[in-house]
């Protein structure tokens, strides 16, 4: 006899803490899982919780007999006999695949939706990009509009994507700007303690009022918190120990090979991905460093306060072009396959429950409701002016032309190392390098910014090569 609304197979720790999530907003829920212990487990804490709608079940076909027709499954588990066997169980079923599935993966009679793989998005509410079926998206629409994050301002975050596998696809480059974000973040960080010579403690101040402003996000919350976190087991902050070797889950590799298919210019996030091939190489790095050898350190002054603020704009700045980036992704997907995307839509949905939920989303979100067609985020007007006011701050933290760096420092691939000769006389902006024309966000970064010649007739585009890993790219 059918008992529940919906069900789900695979209980990991996401799996049982949608499952809970689900049940908390009144929805009855059937739960599978192959190890059985999982099911009890997972039943005991429904029952914990206050005695949640939670009922699990041992084998497919009762699992899928408990679901009330047409029978909704969430499945969470990667595609294997077991998948086959619930879908020879469930006839007339409407199946939401999770997981973090490539976009070609989904089928048409499959709503595709990656849910957060982490505990307290499950738990507490997600940002959800639920693509595929449409009549499947409507019969359980209510059921997500309660589970997905709430934002006060602007309701559920989520929506109905689009047709196809558009719901992973958009997910996947949101995790492609994730990987920007947290190297945009991870290089701000690394010119602050390194040319700013700022303590833990001074970083703490720094990231903490950059989150009452402009650049309030979750990612920029974390970073203000990890330092002040002491090591538990030993002296000191534990930043200072994080290993710098990190790895990766596939999400950003296919929103790059994405990009190149579409001939689409993504550097931040390509950068970011290159920092972290290069991050893995953990042994190769320390054999490297007993060969090139040398003191790069400057003991000129810095004005910590000026470094702060510029780098603060810089961050800003680059934030906006690594989103921008991810954005022109997604759209020229949609293009191609016929998606009909809404990127303003995207970017409300991702205010509250996912990772690179920010602030400047709202803005971002009303530059597509201002023109759907913009060609690009920048040329937005806002946004265009943003960049602008920044660009001088943003050319100060990362050109070598900076009034008190006189020697430029070695180009990666380059033998040579060249002098910047001092402008003469008032000049309103730091003198303009002929070899770098500029530079990009941050001290290695592979962003890129408009820079002028000295006889400003000519727009140039400078790259740098980015190498250093810090803090937060480590996921």
């Amino acid at each position: 006899m059918a008992v529940t609304r919906i069900g789900l197979a695979g209980l990991a720790v996401m799996g049982q803490n949608l499952a809970l999530n689900i049940a908390e907003k009144g929805f009855p829920i059937s739960v599978y899982n192959r190890t059985t212990s999982k099911v009890d487990e997972t039943v005991q804490g429904a029952k914990v919780e206050g005695n949640l709608p939670v009922y699990g079940f041992h084998e497919p076909a009762s699992f899928v007999n408990s679901i009330q027709k047409p029978r909704v499954v969430i499945m969470l588990h990667t595609w294997s006999r077991v998948t086959v066997l619930l879908m020879e169980e469930m006839s007339g079923t409407r199946t939401l695949r999770g997981g973090r599935r490539q976009w070609r993966s989904v089928a048409s009679s499959i709503l595709g939706m990656v849910f957060p793989e982490e505990r307290e998005g499950a738990r507490n509410g997600p940002s959800l990009m639920p693509g595929g079926s449409f009549e499947a998206y409507k019969y359980i629409e209510d059921i997500l509009l309660k589970v997905a994050a709430q934002v006060p301002d602007s309701g559920p975050c989520v929506t109905y994507i689009g047709k196809g596998g558009s719901g992973n696809f958009v997910k996947m480059v949101h995790n492609g700007i994730e990987y920007g974000d947290m190297q945009l973040i991870s290089e701000a960080y690394d010119v602050l303690k390194s040319v700013g010579k700022l303590t833990n403690s001074e970083l703490q101040q720094v990231f903490s009022e950059w989150n009452k402003g402009e650049l309030l996000s979750f990612l920029i919350e974390i970073t203000a918190d990890i330092f002040s976190i002491k090591d538990d087991q030993g002296s000191g902050h534990l930043v200072d120990k994080v290993l710098d070797k990190t790895g990766m889950k596939g999400t950003g590799k296919w929103t790059v090979q994405q990009a190149a298919e579409l001939s689409v210019a993504a550097p931040t996030i390509e950068a970011s991905l290159d920092s972290r091939f290069l991050s893995g190489l953990k042994d190769e790095r320390v054999e490297a460093a007993k060969v090139f050898q040398g003191d790069f350190s400057s003991n000129l002054p810095v004005d910590k306060a000026q470094l702060i603020e510029d780098v603060r704009q810089a961050l800003y700045a680059s934030k906006i072009c690594s989103y921008a980036q991810g954005m022109n992704i997604i759209k020229a997907k949609s293009m191609e396959k016929g998606w009909s995307l809404n990127l303003g839509e995207l970017a409300r949905i991702w205010k509250g429950g996912c990772i690179i939920r920010a602030i400047f989303l709202d803005r971002i979100k009303k530059a597509y409701d201002r023109n759907s067609d913009l060609a690009n985020l920048l040329v937005d007007p806002e946004f265009a002016q943003e960049i602008m006011d920044r660009q001088a701050a943003w050319r100060r933290v990362v050109s070598p032309c900076h009034q008190q760096w006189r020697q430029h420092p070695r180009h990666v691939g380059e033998s040579r190392v060249h002098v910047h000769e001092e402008a003469q006389g008032n000049v309103k902006e730091p003198p303009i390098c002929e070899f770098c024309d500029g530079g990009l966000m941050a001290t290695h970064s592979n962003e890129m910014v408009m820079a002028r010649r000295p006889d400003q007739t000519k727009t140039m585009v400078g790259v740098r090569p980015l190498l250093p890993i810090s803090p937060l790219a480590k996921g």
